[in-house]
């Protein structure tokens, strides 16, 4: 089930998850510091499987599964806890919930799409979407435990916004590429 590098490394995102998490309830510095540093880590895996999945021949039924639900859980695990730390706060929330509406969204479109056997790939836009989201969510996971000078918060918060435009875009990319199969 989990013979290939690719999968392990989906079920290692999915493992990082609650391990994460525990560390952003840690009111230390430390703990914000290695959280940052297991959620580049779990982002970078987000990259890396896919690539070594194509690279080896190894795309696997599983593989596809899991990935969207791996980075669907990363993201959006941390994202409600930044929301209930106060690390996301004011109207930066609001790019916050769009990112989870579009995530629940995509997803039950993705499995309408299913049934009807079609595929939507992953566009480019998705794919900075989502490195951007990595990007701020880093920031924002660090956030007062940075210097000062280096303004994680801020850097985070515009991050997420510029995040949340994007999620608005490619939400209707996957609106319009499905848009067609839908049939009373």
């Amino acid at each position: 089930m989990f013979h290939s590098l690719a999968n392990r490394l989906t079920l290692s995102r999915i493992l990082a998850v609650p391990v994460i998490l525990v560390l952003l309830v840690t009111p230390y510095g430390w703990a914000a510091w290695l959280a940052l540093i297991l959620f580049v880590a779990a982002g970078v895996t987000d990259w890396l499987d896919g690539y070594m999945a194509r690279r080896e021949n190894q795309v696997s039924m599983l593989g596809q599964f899991l990935d969207p639900i791996a980075d669907k859980l990363l993201v959006s695990a941390v994202i409600l806890f930044l929301v209930h730390n106060g690390q996301i706060t004011g109207m930066t929330i609001w790019p916050a919930v769009v990112i989870l509406l579009r995530e629940v969204a995509v997803s039950g479109l993705r499995e309408f799409l299913a049934g009807v056997r079609v595929s939507v790939p992953v566009s480019q836009l998705a794919k900075w979407k989502t490195t951007i989201q990595i990007i701020a969510l880093s920031f924002l996971i660090v956030g007062d435990h940075a210097p000062d000078f280096f303004h994680a918060t801020f850097i985070g918060d515009l991050g997420l916004w510029i995040a949340g435009v994007l999620t608005v875009f490619t939400a209707w990319d996957y609106w319009r590429a499905s848009e067609r199969h839908f049939k009373d």
